[in-house]
C-alpha cells in the first residue's frame, strides 16, 4: 500500500505543469533579445540546475532539426545576481548551445523571462515573423520526459506553416525563481 501510494505520488508530481505566466501577445519592445523582422522566433526559459529541463533541451533540438532554419531560438538560462558564470554555465548550457540556430544567453535575475510571461524551466514562446505571439508552453509530455508531443508537434507545424489546434500547452519544469537563495536540483523540483 505505501510503495502504491509514493508511485501515485511521483506519478502526480511527473503530470503536474510548473503553470504558464501571461505571455505579451506581440514581442515585448524592451527585450533586449533583438528579433528580426520577417524571421520567426523562439524563446525558451531554462533553469540551470532544473533535471527536469534536459527533456526539454532535448525536444528543443528535435524541433530545431525540424524547422530547418524557418526559426531563430534564444535559450535564457536563469541567474541570481552576483553568481558566479559556472553556475549558470552549467552542461545543459552545452547542450543547448550545441543546437544549430540557438543563441544561449544568461538572464541576470530572469527579467527577460519575466517580460515574456515564462515562469517554469522549459517554458517556449513562438513569435511569428510580425512579432505576433502563436504558441506558449512546453515541449514535454510530462517533467523530465522527452518523446512525441503536442508542444513540440504544434511548434513544428507552426512553424511550417500548417494549421494547429494548439496554441498552448503546459509547462513542466522547475519554477525558475522564487526564493531569495538558490538550492540544488532535487527530485521533488527547485525553489531557485
Amino acid at each position: 500500500m505505501l510503495i502504491s501510494a509514493g508511485l501515485w505520488a511521483l506519478a502526480g508530481y511527473e503530470f503536474t505543469s510548473g503553470g504558464t505566466g501571461k505571455a505579451p501577445t506581440s514581442w515585448p519592445a524592451e527585450s533586449r533579445i533583438q528579433r528580426v523582422n520577417g524571421e520567426a522566433t523562439l524563446v525558451m526559459a531554462v533553469h540551470p540546475k532544473c533535471p527536469c529541463s534536459r527533456a526539454s533541451i532535448g525536444e528543443l533540438a528535435i524541433a530545431m532539426t525540424r524547422m530547418q532554419g524557418r526559426v531563430k531560438a534564444h535559450v535564457l538560462f536563469y541567474k541570481p545576481a552576483g553568481y558566479a558564470e559556472d553556475w549558470v554555465k552549467t552542461d545543459l548550457w552545452g547542450d543547448a548551445a550545441a543546437i544549430p540556430g540557438v543563441s544561449v544567453e544568461e538572464d541576470e535575475e530572469g527579467v527577460e523571462a519575466e517580460r515574456f510571461g515564462a515562469r517554469v524551466s522549459g517554458d517556449v514562446l513562438l513569435y511569428d515573423t510580425s512579432g505576433k505571439l502563436r504558441f506558449h508552453g512546453g515541449i514535454t509530455a510530462s517533467r523530465g520526459h522527452a518523446g512525441e508531443n503536442r508542444g513540440r508537434q504544434a511548434v513544428v507545424a507552426i512553424a511550417s506553416g500548417e494549421k494547429t489546434d494548439r496554441a498552448e500547452t503546459p509547462a513542466f519544469g522547475c519554477m525558475l525563481h522564487g526564493a531569495k537563495t538558490p538550492t540544488s536540483s532535487t527530485a521533488t523540483g527547485m525553489k531557485q
